[in-house]
């Protein structure tokens, strides 16, 4: 079996981030790409990208275009494209989406089922 890598986001390429030292604890709307890089505690629904940087740590149940983890997620996530695990991610929580990419070395714990989520998203 081969190594899987995935690319990196261009961090140039996004509109916001959620900075290291910001805690948010409530329901995220989102229609353009977003990074998290501080804590997240709620619901996070994106008509776009997600990316969860490696010191991030989000409990949050999860619906975007693409979800790419570096970070923690305590939660379940749901992905319309494609949900990336880099090789630093630890994900508990189900996982579903037409695309699932997982790094080795990263952990998951959870049902992974590759389809597209139903419009609830699950």
């Amino acid at each position: 079996m081969t190594d899987v890598q995935i690319s990196a986001v261009d961090e140039e390429q996004l509109d916001t981030i959620l900075a290291a030292d910001v805690e948010f604890s409530g329901s995220m709307s989102l229609k353009k790409p977003f990074m998290i890089r501080g804590r997240v505690n709620g619901v996070i629904r994106s008509e776009s990208e997600l990316y969860i940087d490696e010191k991030a740590v989000v409990e949050a149940d999860i619906r975007a275009a693409v979800v790419s983890v570096k970070g923690r997620v305590k939660g379940d996530i749901a992905a319309r494209e494609r949900v990336e695990l880099f090789s630093t991610a630890a994900v508990d929580g189900d996982v579903v989406a037409p695309q699932v990419t997982m790094e080795t070395g990263c952990r998951f714990n959870g049902a992974c089922r590759m389809s597209a989520p139903d419009p609830d998203g699950r």
